[in-house]
């Protein structure tokens, strides 16, 4: 077993683990954090999409040796208290939301791309959505979501 210190949602933890245990397991099975989801489990979907440090990756391919000291986000601590985050919400009236599977994961991958630039254009978009699957939705709700939360971050008087 091995200590690891991290930062989740805000907050700072320790646990003792396997380092070869997953940091979706971990997530999932020590911290109840069950909205990243399992799909492929080779980093192919991205339904295990979580933010490390702001960048967005599979939380299927990282083991939890490796998030020592690191930040992670998951969908969980996304929100504002009891308030959706804006990408949530624009999710939720986009009609991007359909069975939810995918959704966790690909809000994160939007919410680290309008992190690192608030103005992306469609291209953007899809590119930094490109590693997550969804079977529902045919993508176009999922990016008017993106853009119009990208209008509302633009905008003087609703800053983020």
């Amino acid at each position: 077993m091995t200590e690891i210190k991290f930062i989740v949602n805000g907050k700072n933890v320790k646990v003792a683990v396997e380092p070869y245990i997953r940091l979706i397991d971990l997530l999932r099975e020590k911290f109840d954090l069950t909205g990243t989801k399992e799909g492929c489990g080779v980093g192919e979907c991205g339904a295990c999409t979580v933010l490390m440090n702001g960048r967005a990756v599979n939380s299927c391919l990282v083991l939890a040796g490796q998030i020592d000291g690191n930040e992670i986000l998951t969908i969980e601590g996304l929100a504002n208290h009891n308030a959706l985050h804006p990408l949530q919400k624009n999710f939720l009236l986009h009609g991007a939301i359909q069975c939810g599977f995918c959704t966790p994961g690909m809000v994160l991958s939007a919410s680290a791309l309008l992190n690192k630039n608030p103005n992306p254009d469609e291209e953007e978009i899809k590119d930094a959505i490109a590693g997550n699957l969804c079977r529902c939705t045919g993508y176009k709700q999922i990016i008017e979501a993106v853009k119009e939360t990208a209008k509302e971050i633009n905008s003087p008087s609703k800053q983020l």
